[in-house]
């Protein structure tokens, strides 16, 4: 039972902007809609706070993040794991 309703929690996966403060993270990912009159796709992003247990998570990592319980103000999503790592210059 418990099996079933994490699975049924919004996963997504984006990219790290920005590093706020200890196990915090601001994760933006972006999409595509139809314009409602022109049809024309439209690029848009949305930027989500996200937890950071492990603070393994640098500025242009690729992660994977999973919806989670209110974890304070504005975190609502947690890190599942880090698909890709930056390149470090």
């Amino acid at each position: 039972m418990i099996e079933t309703d994490r699975n049924r929690r919004k996963t997504i996966s984006g990219i790290v902007t920005s590093r706020s403060g200890s196990k915090s993270i601001k994760v933006t990912y972006s999409y595509k809609i139809q314009h409602p009159r022109y049809r024309k796709e439209v690029s848009r992003r949305t930027v989500v706070h996200v937890h950071d247990e492990k603070n393994e998570c640098n500025i242009g990592d690729r992660v994977d993040i999973m919806e989670t319980r209110p974890l304070s103000k504005l975190k609502r999503w947690r890190v599942v794991n880090v698909v890709e790592k930056a390149l470090e210059i």
